[in-house]
């Protein structure tokens, strides 16, 4: 069951989309629809969710939302270039004001000593303005995956405050 805390921050997200007249789209990769899935949780949300892309594979990464194979051989899925590019073709794919996308690693397994379980990348992309933050969490899957999702709506939130 969602806490107080959550249903806030999407009450919030929703409030302000509806207040800016804005339509967003998310990208995910390790938070594994949850984003789009708390988005969800508010009534009417269909009028600024358009949709989102449940990118797990760099298959689906490169061919849906367009991100560079070169990103993903060189600096890998799970880095900054990686996470923009996710909110860049997001955001195109479904014709929406902003894309918001994640990539990491939730855990237990997949780290190493230079991508550490727990390394997340968040970005945010609209016209004329783009953020990756990134972040190192310490729970376990779930604990890093709802951290995860929740740091994507501050930033969607601290976004649309400052229009």
């Amino acid at each position: 069951m969602a806490d107080i805390g959550s249903i806030m921050a999407e009450g919030m997200v929703g409030a302000l989309l509806r207040e800016k007249r804005l339509t967003v789209a998310t990208a995910e990769s390790c938070t594994g629809g949850l984003i789009g899935d708390r988005l969800t949780n508010i009534s009417g949300s269909s009028d600024y969710f358009m949709g989102g892309v449940m990118s797990y594979s760099n298959r689906v990464k490169e061919k849906i939302l367009g991100v560079p194979a070169i990103t993903l051989e060189t600096v890998g899925a799970v880095s900054s270039e990686c996470a923009l590019a996710m909110a860049q073709g997001v955001r195109h794919l479904l014709d929406t004001d902003i894309g918001v996308s994640a990539t990491g690693i939730a855990g237990p397994g997949g780290g190493t000593p230079q991508k550490p379980v727990g390394l997340v990348y968040i970005a945010l992309s609209a016209d004329g303005y783009e953020r990756v933050e990134c972040f190192i969490w310490s729970g376990d899957r779930i604990q890093n995956k709802r951290e995860s999702s929740e740091a994507a709506l501050k930033i969607l939130i601290e976004y649309l405050q400052s229009l």
